[in-house]
């Protein structure tokens, strides 16, 4: 008997805010780039990843058939950082299915996106979020809600408990990144409502767009790896300076909106070496996403320190791997010298009792040159080219 298809995606808006400001930078600066994405599961699975791949394809069919509603439109032409222009494009966008494949090799499941990279970089969080949720459908949905309801209501008790401690100078704020690696999209806007109910005065916003219209949420996000990392490829930039070129671009596009800046490309201290004084001043902040984040933090407070910048002028986000009490413990450690935030997805959306995906889908080439990130955690690193890499070492002299 054939199984009743069930879209995973139903909204283009279902994407990380971020997508959408990376996306306008480089149609607006870099549009004709050509670009190749491929995904990766970093785990051992409860089952071989191929058997997959069939429903994958037939959710890539339904997602290139999707398009913008004019009320979606409507709602991002509020955020006052994207352009008209771009929400003209926006209105005639459709994603093309010939620039992403499906294939198997063995148990694993190859993914792969690649062509202009405006029209392939917006597959990303789509593609993981229906891996996982055709994934988890396997399970058992009574047991895994079950468990799933128990700790997300453990979590909000801890935090109403932690309510009634004396807070440091700054508040603890709280957002939701776990749109990539979530269990389902039902269960994603089920946390979403319970934490904007029960706890508002914590949970700040998400980085999923269409539950943060959907739930009048702040649509929280600027910029990933992948932004950074194409500017590794453009030849009219000297491979030492694409941070500074990223950053320059960033600046001129948004003019002071979008502030955070991501700082692990190629490793915190060879990014702290071209956050100058000039971008210390433009920038609201700093994006953790590997590493040790009390290192991170020591050290990103020591910088605006030495650029004579009052830290207090600042914000840090904390976004890699983190628990409700491991948030807890760096605001404790942080939250009276530097104002905070805290991006956390898998706990929040895919703590349910089985162990979740480790799944990624990362820009590895672009304009046919390769792309890479050198992260301040062993593991995370994603290229193929071990020259390059090597050279990627070489000159931002990174020994991770």
């Amino acid at each position: 008997m054939k199984v009743p298809f069930h879209p995973v995606i139903t909204s283009l808006l279902e994407t990380d805010l971020y997508k959408f400001t990376m996306w306008q930078a480089m149609l607006h600066r870099h549009p004709a780039t050509q670009a190749r994405y491929e995904f990766l599961c970093r785990n051992q699975t409860a089952y071989p990843m191929a058997e997959l791949a069939e429903e994958v394809e037939a959710q890539l069919d339904h997602l290139c058939s999707l398009h913008f509603s004019q009320e979606e439109l409507d709602y991002l032409s509020q955020l006052r950082y994207l352009k008209s222009d771009f929400i003209d494009f926006l209105s005639l966008f459709r994603f093309q299915r010939r620039f992403i494949r499906v294939q198997t090799d063995g148990e694993r499941l190859i993914i792969v996106a690649e062509g202009p990279q405006v029209h392939v970089m917006g597959f990303e969080i789509f593609v993981l979020a229906i891996v996982n949720e055709l994934y988890f459908r396997r399970f058992d949905p009574h047991a895994l809600l079950e468990e799933g309801r128990k700790r997300l209501a453990e979590k909000i008790q801890r935090l109403k408990h932690f309510g009634q401690e004396k807070q440091e100078t700054f508040s603890f704020d709280v957002s939701d990144f776990g749109l990539r690696r979530r269990y389902s999209a039902a269960w994603h806007d089920e946390v979403i409502g319970t934490l904007a109910r029960q706890v508002p005065e914590f949970f700040k916003g998400t980085s999923n767009v269409y539950l943060a219209r959907k739930h009048n949420l702040v649509p929280i996000g600027t910029m990933a790896h992948e932004y950074f990392q194409s500017f590794q490829a453009f030849g009219s930039v000297r491979l030492r300076d694409f941070q500074k070129a990223a950053m320059e671009d960033w600046v001129q596009e948004y003019r002071g909106d979008l502030g955070i800046a991501l700082t692990d490309t190629v490793g915190m201290q060879a990014f702290l070496s071209d956050f100058d004084l000039y971008f210390a001043k433009l920038f609201d902040g700093l994006r953790h996403d590997s590493g040790d984040p009390f290192w991170w933090g020591d050290l990103a407070i020591q910088h605006y320190k030495k650029l004579r910048i009052d830290p207090k002028s600042k914000r840090l986000v904390f976004s890699d791997g983190l628990t409700m009490d491991s948030a807890i413990e760096l605001y404790r450690y942080f939250g009276s010298r530097i104002q905070v935030g805290f991006g956390i997805g898998t706990s929040l959306t895919n703590d349910m009792g089985a162990t979740p995906l480790n799944i990624v889908m990362k820009l590895v080439s672009c304009n046919g040159a390769s792309t890479a990130k050198l992260s301040d955690s062993a593991g995370k690193t994603m290229c193929d080219d071990e020259t390059f890499l090597a050279y990627l070492r070489q000159v931002f002299n990174h020994h991770q």
